[in-house]
């Protein structure tokens, strides 16, 4: 294996926003949801600026009726291991 794949944070951000859209939910509702005090975690998450942890992940994956696999954008193209 010389490269592996790493997650595009952009990419998995737009797709928190329009799973969020789709399922007729606010930032507030996803704030209430997680039982945050602000909602700062989802705009950055929305922004792609930091991704939700593993069990937030699993949350969402819930409250959007999907699977992870369909909330993080992969990019397969990867990065380069060094031989």
């Amino acid at each position: 294996m010389d490269k592996i794949p790493v997650i595009d944070m952009a990419a998995t951000g737009i797709n928190i926003t329009r799973l969020r859209v789709c399922a007729g939910l606010s930032v507030r509702d996803l704030q209430d949801i997680f039982g945050f005090a602000t909602p700062q975690a989802i705009y950055k998450w929305q922004r792609g600026i930091a991704l939700p942890t593993v069990d937030n992940l699993v949350i969402l994956a819930a409250v959007f009726g999907t699977a992870i696999d369909d909330i993080l954008v992969v990019d397969r193209t990867g990065i380069r291991l060094n031989a």
